[in-house]
């Protein structure tokens, strides 16, 4: 996803203010930036940080200037421009991404319990999930990186509770099941860089799989 590993969600923003991201993890940032405002503060000063070193570099000749103010021109705007908390499940820089908004998803059943409407963009596999209450994921590891972001409901795992907003880090180093809550379906938005793995005893994989 880059070329280094994310392991930390500032890790996570550091890259974000470093413009380093694939689009789609980029949009997943942006996306957890106006729903909540707890990384916003940290982003605003990664990115003064590095306007103030950019003034400081010395000038270099720029190649191909005409496509590059078109990308700089279509590009969304910064974090310190996401005033407000979205209202809506899918953030403004979601929708616009995918296309459509929560009610309009042409979600696929994948397994008993599980939607998925998914995609290849810029090297990554970027996702919208639905989970049913209380549904358990089979466990698994990561050949790659997982970012997931909840836009409604929640999930647990090991190491806690991701509730809208949140952002869950997950790479080879991590094997974890994640579980809905009861209350409401999990409703996100993942990006991995490369396919999942399941582990555990097989019984409970397919008792998982089946959503038993």
């Amino acid at each position: 996803m880059t070329a280094e590993t994310i392991e930390t969600i500032d890790a996570l923003m550091a890259r974000y203010a470093a413009g380093t991201l694939p689009y789609p993890a980029h949009i997943l940032v942006q996306s957890h930036l106006e729903i909540t405002s707890i990384n916003r503060d940290l982003v605003a000063g990664l990115e003064e940080l590095a306007s103030d070193a950019l003034q400081e570099a010395e000038p270099q000749p720029i190649s191909d200037r005409a496509q590059r103010l078109t990308s700089i021109f279509g590009s969304a705007p910064p974090a310190d421009a996401i005033r407000h908390r979205s209202t809506s499940i899918f953030p403004a820089a979601l929708r616009d991404f995918v296309g459509f908004d929560a009610d309009e998803v042409p979600w696929r059943t994948k397994m008993p319990g599980f939607r998925e409407y998914d995609m290849d963009v810029d090297g990554c596999h970027a996702s919208l999930f639905w989970i049913k209450p209380g549904r358990k994921i089979p466990a698994h590891t990561h050949e790659g990186q997982e970012l997931t972001l909840v836009l409604d409901g929640a999930f647990t795992d090991i190491f806690g509770r991701y509730g809208r907003g949140d952002i869950s880090v997950a790479n080879e180093a991590i094997d974890h099941r994640p579980i809905a809550e009861k209350e409401r379906p999990c409703i996100g938005f993942a990006i991995t860089d490369a396919p999942l793995r399941f582990t555990g005893p097989l019984g409970q994989r397919l008792t998982d799989i089946l959503g038993a």
